[in-house]
């Protein structure tokens, strides 16, 4: 399974009439990027026909200028370390990849669809040092790898990870990590109310508005009321 076969594969599916549709979805803004004209659907299909590919065919992937090309090699690489068959040594390697190549994966899909099984996951049982450092990068991407990889934790009931990031990301000036940082700290509050209450105690009156409201979605309407008044009467003084 190459690389090239799978661009073969995946030029069957394409269509005039997804070829602009990229261009309204995609987030990167990098001037670089192309559409390919190819369905997500057709994307993620090809790719778990190709789960079996060698990462240095699915690098190659990732130098490709087309969205749909990369979401395929990130698919593949997530099909990859959810498998039951994959060893703990080629987990290391989907892990490695990943990271160096975080350049391209320049959009939020991007890593929403890899960092749960293959940055979360794989630090279930490890030091989690790295995902500290992603959340104080630069790079918009790194820092969205670090809170949404902590799924995987809230997923097992461990949740310091998730309030203790959103903290270093609670000011980002991105609208993207706004939505992400109140939308886990959300599903880590589905956990432990009360713990999502103690961080919204501390942090409601000055976090942007966005993340707060992704924040308190699934609370009852009083309780959604008391901590969004609390932005508003903030803004008033």
């Amino acid at each position: 399974m190459t690389a090239k076969e799978y661009m073969n594969r995946l030029s069957e599916f394409k269509s005039e009439k997804e070829l602009n549709k990229v261009e309204k979805f995609f987030k990167g803004n990098d001037g670089v990027t192309k559409s390919f004209g190819v369905k997500f659907g057709d994307v993620f299909k090809t790719a778990k026909e190709f789960t079996q590919m060698s990462l240095s065919e699915v690098n190659i992937l990732l130098d490709s200028e087309y969205y749909e090309v990369r979401m395929g090699a990130v698919s593949i690489m997530d099909f990859q370390a959810k498998s039951k068959k994959t060893t703990e040594t080629q987990k290391k390697e989907l892990f490695d990849l990943y990271l160096s190549r975080h350049d391209r994966l320049n959009n939020w899909d991007f890593v929403d669809r890899g960092s749960y099984n293959i940055i979360g996951e794989y630090l279930m049982d490890k030091p989690r040092d790295v995902l500290y450092d992603l959340a104080k990068s630069d790079n918009t991407w790194k820092r969205r790898t670090a809170i949404v990889s902590t799924y995987a934790f809230i997923k097992k009931g461990q949740l310091e990870d998730t309030f203790r990031i959103a903290e270093i990301l609670i000011d980002d000036k991105e609208e993207l990590m706004n939505k992400a940082v109140g939308s886990w700290i959300r599903e880590a509050g589905k956990k432990d109310e009360q713990k999502l209450k103690q961080f919204l105690d501390k942090h409601a009156e000055t976090m942007p508005r966005v993340t707060l409201r992704y924040a308190v979605e699934k609370f009852d309407k009083p309780t959604k009321n008391y901590y969004m008044n609390l932005k508003s009467i903030k803004a008033s003084r």
